[in-house]
Parts: structure tokens; sequence; C-alpha cells
């Protein structure tokens, strides 16, 4: 058991890499685009990449799945697309990096570092997203900490940013020891 350290974190990388490709491909896709609108929007970091200010955005939602035209139009002129496809990029490019740990482990530190501020800007939108805490419909339950989905999309970022340690860590031992020879 005392050696599966190398398994565990060769396998932290592998999910890091999986999960940042795959988050970061979907961007394309346009239900995805339209689902991080109130997170960026309510960004004081991000919210300057739209053309609408929040929270105008409650009127054009989407649900999942569903093509909703009259709402397509007000994404286009807010600038939903370019800039999911661009970060979408911007994940695939972290993921990217992590994989390259066995020959240039200096970029996959540099990766998980990027990810590690990544996960902490995501985490950012537990503060400034309403739309990821239960809102008051009336009933007992609602607010901190009750999470929507939304919510606890945004709170896996958590062990998204310790992962990012770790690699971190061991790819910048990896590159520490190749430099030693």
């Amino acid at each position: 058991m005392a050696g599966a350290d190398r398994w565990a974190v060769a396998l932290t990388r592998l999910g890091l890499i999986v999960v940042l490709v795959w988050i970061g491909a979907l961007k394309v896709e346009r239900y995805e685009a339209d689902g991080i609108v109130p997170f960026v929007a309510n960004s004081p970091l991000m919210s300057f990449f739209y053309a609408h200010p929040a929270p105008e955005y409650k009127q054009h939602m989407n649900r999942e799945g569903d093509p909703a035209p009259a709402n397509h139009a007000w994404h286009v002129t807010n600038h939903t697309y370019p800039f999911a496809i661009g970060l979408g990029s911007v994940i695939v490019g972290f993921g990217l990096m992590l994989s390259v740990h066995r020959w240039l482990p200096q970029v996959a530190a540099v990766g998980s570092l990027l990810v590690f501020l990544m996960s902490l800007v995501t985490l950012s939108f537990l503060i400034t997203t309403p739309e990821v805490w239960v809102p008051d419909l009336g009933g007992p339950e609602h607010g901190f900490p009750l999470l929507t989905g939304a919510g606890r999309l945004v709170v896996k970022d958590a062990i998204m940013m310790g992962a990012a340690l770790v690699t971190m860590a061991d790819s910048a031992k990896a590159y520490l020891s190749k430099v030693a020879l």
C-alpha cells in the first residue's frame, strides 16, 4: 500500500486531464455556453467579456438542450459563444499541459498551477453568483448552505484545486530530478 502513492498521483493527473479536456471541449456546445452565463455575468473578474450586464441574462436563459431561438439571438449579441469557445480552448490547453508530464514536467507544473488558479476563480462564483444558492420560494429551505445544481457544480472545484496542487508538486519534483542529472 505504501507504494500506491505513485499510482494515486498518476490517477489524479489522468482525472484532471479527462475533466479539463471534456469540460473544455463542451464549451463549443450552445447549451454549455448558455449555462455559464450567470457565472460570467456576475463575476467582477469576467463580466467585461459580455456585452449585456447582469441580471439581464435572466430573461434569456435556456434549459439544457432547449434551442430557444429567441434567446439565441440575445446570446449572439452578448458574445456568449465566442467567450465560451475561448474559455473552452484555454481549459483544454490546461489539460494538454498536464498531459505532457512525462516529457516536459515543467510545462505540466505550470499547467497545474493554472488549474489551481482557475479553480480559485471558479470557487469565487460561490460569492458572486446568486444562482448557486437555493432561492427563497416561500419554504424554509433556502440560502446558505443549500446549494443548487449550479452551486454543486462550482463547489467540486475545491477538489480540483487540491488535485492541481498534488500534480504541480509531482511535476515540479520530476523536473528538478531531471535537471539534477
